[in-house]
């Protein structure tokens, strides 16, 4: 007989948010913004944009590390394993790709952001005190390990120990694995989101930066399963998307 599961009748997405529905504001804050929903980004750059514009602020170290991934990328001796094997973007990078992804505010003391691509999973523990940077280092991770909090309307999200071999962006953007980022996720109209990162490594960077992002609510659709070398979802109606 076959195994009725719940989530392959209304899908999982669904599910989450009957789930979340049906928790009291209590749960997770009377004050908590309701940030749930599928997003999906009005735009889609290759290479990281700067608040304010400009370059980024490398180091002379941090120089030498972009020019070589740059080279190594165009003429192979680097792979970007994130697109040809479908390891996780790691950090910024995953909030920059032209494929949806799913907030949810389902249990006490956790935010869950699902990403379509390469299906990725980041779970942010919320009020839960920092570790420092020995101790997640142990076992750093591709999306590293991330603590939220509410201030007001926006959720503050600080991540670190993450894995170093990741990039930043499309274009091969390094960063170390003293890395860290600090998020500000907030609604700036009914039906779009905002999260502005804060960048921190200062040993390929001579001064924190920021980067802004700026998403559409779409529970029009679904997050969908995600095969490395498959078909998926067609992304060329997103501005910056190359059409074939």
């Amino acid at each position: 007989m076959k195994r009725f599961r719940f989530h392959d009748r209304i899908g999982l997405p669904v599910f989450a948010a009957m789930f979340a529905a049906s928790l009291s504001a209590s749960v997770y804050g009377a004050d908590a913004p309701d940030l749930r929903g599928v997003y999906w980004t009005t735009e889609y750059r290759a290479k990281i944009q700067l608040v304010g514009g400009g370059e980024l602020p490398l180091t002379p170290k941090g120089k030498a590390a972009y020019e070589k991934n740059m080279t190594g990328l165009k003429n192979g001796s680097i792979m970007d394993e994130a697109r040809m094997v479908c390891t996780p973007d790691g950090p910024v990078r995953n909030l920059a790709t032209p494929y949806p992804f799913e907030i949810l505010q389902a249990a006490p003391g956790q935010v869950i952001i699902t990403h379509e691509l390469n299906h990725q999973i980041r779970a942010i523990a919320l009020d839960t005190p920092v570790p420092n940077h020995e101790e997640l280092m142990i076992l750093p991770y591709y999306s590293g390990y991330s603590f939220g909090r509410y201030e007001g309307d926006t959720l503050v999200v600080e991540t670190l120990g993450f894995k170093e071999q990741t990039f930043l962006d499309a274009t091969g953007a390094p960063h170390t694995d003293e890395l860290k980022t600090t998020e500000r996720i907030r609604k700036i109209s009914p039906n779009q989101l905002e999260i502005v990162v804060t960048v921190h490594d200062p040993e390929y960077y001579t001064r924190d930066w920021q980067t802004r992002f700026v998403y559409t609510l779409r529970n029009d659709i679904e997050v969908e399963d995600y095969i490395c070398g498959e078909p998926h979802r067609d992304i060329s109606s997103v501005p910056g998307v190359r059409r074939p």
